[in-house]
């Protein structure tokens, strides 16, 4: 089980932020750019976190290599069922500098947009204080 996915079934937020890269790169599925750095990264997590109801992961996959994973998830955002995937890539030092995530149905990802955006301004202040 990958370290990440370990971390978020535990709810330990200071642990999934260890794994975090200084550069880490998070893409969206509801934001056109993507978000660049822990702090915000770290924040966006948190938020998600806040979001989501009844989260589980239910598969993960990884290559040879160990440097990219899939792990597929489900959730629910305001009663609506949400399926995901969340894609990782690791540095050489096993940190996450690349972190995508895509969610469906298309209803979901518009749920999960409404959710977030009420989540935002705490999210900018979250990252804001934490940031180096």
């Amino acid at each position: 089980m990958h370290p990440f996915r370990k971390a978020v079934e535990a709810d330990d937020h200071r642990a999934i932020e260890e794994l975090l890269a200084e550069n880490v790169v998070f893409s969206s599925p509801v934001a056109f750019r993507p978000y660049v750095g822990k702090a915000i990264t770290a924040a966006i997590l948190r938020g998600v976190g806040r979001v989501f109801e009844d989260f589980h992961y239910v598969r993960e996959m990884s290559t040879a290599d160990g440097r990219d994973h899939a792990l597929e998830f489900k959730a629910k955002v305001d009663g609506m069922d949400v399926h995901g995937c969340d894609f990782l890539h690791v540095d050489e030092r096993g940190l996450i500098d690349d972190f995508v995530v895509m969610v469906r149905p298309l209803s979901a990802a518009q749920a999960l947009s409404a959710a977030m955006g009420t989540q935002f301004e705490r999210i900018r202040r979250e990252a804001a204080d934490s940031a180096p």
